[in-house]
């Protein structure tokens, strides 16, 4: 399931390239073809934009915990959820420490969610921050996920 960190960052860039946005873009490129991918895709469209233009949670930071919760999420009470939590933390705290912040107004210097926002981000041509928001945070997603997947049991056990 877990790709090379490289091959993460070159499909999260290239889902971008190809009109998909930043949350959709990672989580394309943890997901890859599987079967849920395009439910997963489809789910992470509201997070794009720092939460539909809310100036939440930067899209890119939002896929890449969409992409570890399909790894490394619970599909019941009572299952562990130590392995995701820690994974999250990792990501998070990675693309701060590279970017400064993690909210998505704040990243770019605007507030997509007004017509001014909108012709900065234009102005400024930002979607290339976000192209770099989103390769960076798929790199960083799947190497959380390969430091906290556990082994496979031997027997399938």
């Amino acid at each position: 399931m877990v790709r090379h960190i490289g091959s993460a960052q070159t499909k999260a860039e290239a889902s971008f390239d190809g009109g998909l946005y930043c949350a959709e873009s990672v989580v394309r490129a943890l997901v890859g073809t599987s079967e849920d991918a395009d439910l997963l895709t489809r789910a992470a469209t509201g997070f794009c934009s720092g939460m539909a233009r809310t100036c939440g949670p930067c899209g890119a930071l939002s896929g890449g915990i969409i992409g570890i919760g399909h790894v490394l999420g619970r599909a019941q009470a009572g299952a562990p959820v130590a392995a995701a939590y820690a994974a999250v933390q990792d990501l998070v705290g990675e693309f701060e420490r590279i970017f400064g912040a993690r909210d998505c107004d704040r990243l770019l210097g605007c507030d997509l969610g007004s017509p001014e926002g909108q012709a900065i981000f234009r102005e400024l041509q930002l979607h290339r921050r976000c192209r770099e928001f989103t390769a960076r945070a798929a790199e960083l997603a799947s190497a959380a996920i390969a430091r906290h997947q556990q082994p496979a049991k031997p027997n399938g056990t």
